[in-house]
């Protein structure tokens, strides 16, 4: 989508507007009349192509940018398909349940949400994959947390903080690799220099997450024992049902494409089903693969639990996300973005500015877009040349555009991370936006960073950047 040329260059004073216009219509419609966002996002089309067709563009020109922008999300559409398809397959191979299972028996009361996170920090830092590890042990914590009467926006800040963590430190991770090749950076020095802003977002992470705990008085071990007990008399949890995990974990250690990873661990995991469905039959597979996994055994808990997953179930994101990048297609078409690219570079006059920018132009690109890989290759693209002409290491911009890009895509309603992550946790963006302290935090540190100078030193000469 960066690459749509603009067909006009509205005045700075227009794209202002016209942004602020389409942000109120999204956020009031989101927020204080609880739309979903297809309804304020298909508004905001309208309103774009009318500015359109009044600076005399044809509605050709207008559709042709919407669909560059909705080509934009062929991959990530095929990805949901499949991510919808392994949630419903580790249901009935008993994946799920057994993590469910796992994840009871490590509760604690003291550390309940830092265990959370820690879990999903490690399993995302093992796979590299955020919508991967939220969908699989994220849904297992969700349905612990909701039975045992626990903050669900809390847990789910817990779960993407985690997951977002592991996303962005793993050498897996489709958006660190991204990162890294865009401001041309070696992959581990790119890891290693995001520690300087990511271990100290960890850290006040896990601590907020010990201290916002819930009380031993809170846990009620007979209710943790009655869940347990459900769990097992579901009769899908047994040894073999941790192959698909180990599976998946294998494959993206070996660097295997998320498709393929995905397409593999399912199929694993269905013929894994047939061990204690032996009845099962093909055309009633393929509706659980389509449909999801209805559960029917009776305890109301365990069934709102287990019911879930399906390519249908994904249908939901599918249609944002489309839309959402069709939205920054006619944003670009209209030359919206870029006008406010070109007006940022006229603020950087020093490191601090130039780091601020650039972060804000991350953030930016996620909103107006929805799409995390489109601000890491705009933002890229854009500020390379003034990191050089400053004597910045590629590093510092690989570490904004990871630090502002990738882990702020789920704090956005529309966004292609936040629409996804409320569908398969049930809980919507607005809800556990405030605990997904991690996310807040990394952009938060890395302008601090800019300004004071903190583990930034010259590309040619190795002592500190003056902030003049």
């Amino acid at each position: 989508m960066f690459r749509i040329k603009p067909k006009i260059l509205p005045s700075f004073k227009e794209a202002m507007i016209l942004t602020i216009i389409i942000l109120c219509t999204i956020g009031i419609s989101i927020i204080y009349f609880e739309s979903v966002p297809h309804i304020p996002i298909v508004i905001s089309i309208l309103i774009l192509i009318a500015y359109g067709l009044k600076k005399g563009l044809t509605f050709k020109e207008l559709e042709y940018g919407m669909g560059e922008g909705a080509k934009a999300a062929i991959g990530s559409v095929f990805l949901f398909f499949f991510i919808g398809i392994l949630v419903s397959s580790w249901i009935i191979s008993g994946t799920i349940p057994a993590l469910m299972q796992v994840g009871l028996a490590m509760v604690t009361p003291k550390c309940y949400f830092a265990i959370i996170f820690l879990i999903s920090s490690l399993i995302g830092l093992g796979i590299g994959s955020s919508l991967t590890t939220s969908a699989t042990i994220g849904t297992a914590f969700m349905g612990i947390s909701a039975a045992l009467g626990f903050s669900l926006p809390m847990t789910a800040g817990a779960v993407i903080s985690g997951a977002f963590f592991g996303d962005k430190m793993s050498p897996l991770s489709d958006t660190t690799n991204l990162a890294a090749s865009m401001a041309r950076v070696d992959l581990f020095e790119h890891i290693k220099n995001m520690g300087w802003t990511t271990i100290p977002a960890f850290i006040i992470t896990l601590l907020l997450f010990v201290v916002l705990s819930p009380t031993g008085q809170q846990l009620d071990a007979q209710q943790l024992y009655d869940f347990n007990v459900a769990l097992s008399d579901t009769g899908m949890i047994f040894w073999y049902s941790f192959i698909p995990l180990v599976v998946m974990i294998i494959l993206s250690v070996k660097k295997m494409p998320a498709l393929i990873t995905l397409a593999t661990s399912s199929i694993v995991a269905i013929t894994v089903s047939f061990f204690h469905f032996k009845n099962q039959s093909i055309s009633a597979l393929f509706n659980i693969l389509y449909g999801g996994y209805v559960s029917q055994t009776g305890n109301s808990m365990i069934d709102v639990l287990l019911t879930r997953g399906g390519i249908e179930s994904m249908m939901f994101t599918v249609s944002l996300v489309l839309l959402a990048l069709s939205m920054g297609g006619l944003l670009f078409t209209l030359g919206i973005i870029p006008k406010f690219l070109i007006q940022m570079e006229n603020m950087l006059t020093n490191r601090g500015s130039l780091i601020t920018v650039t972060a804000l132009t991350g953030i930016m690109v996620n909103f107006l877009t929805g799409e995390q890989y489109l601000s890491i290759l705009i933002t890229g693209e854009m500020y390379q040349s003034q990191f050089e002409k400053l004597g910045l290491n590629g590093k510092y911009l690989s570490r904004v555009l990871e630090d502002a890009g990738t882990v702020v895509n789920p704090l956005v309603p529309w966004g292609v991370c936040g629409v996804f992550l409320t569908n398969v946790l049930g809980v919507s963006t607005i809800q556990y936006l405030p605990f997904a302290f991690f996310c807040i935090l990394c952009p938060i540190l890395t302008i601090i960073y800019g300004w004071t100078g903190w583990t930034i030193t010259q590309k040619k000469e190795d002592k500190k950047i003056t902030n003049v």
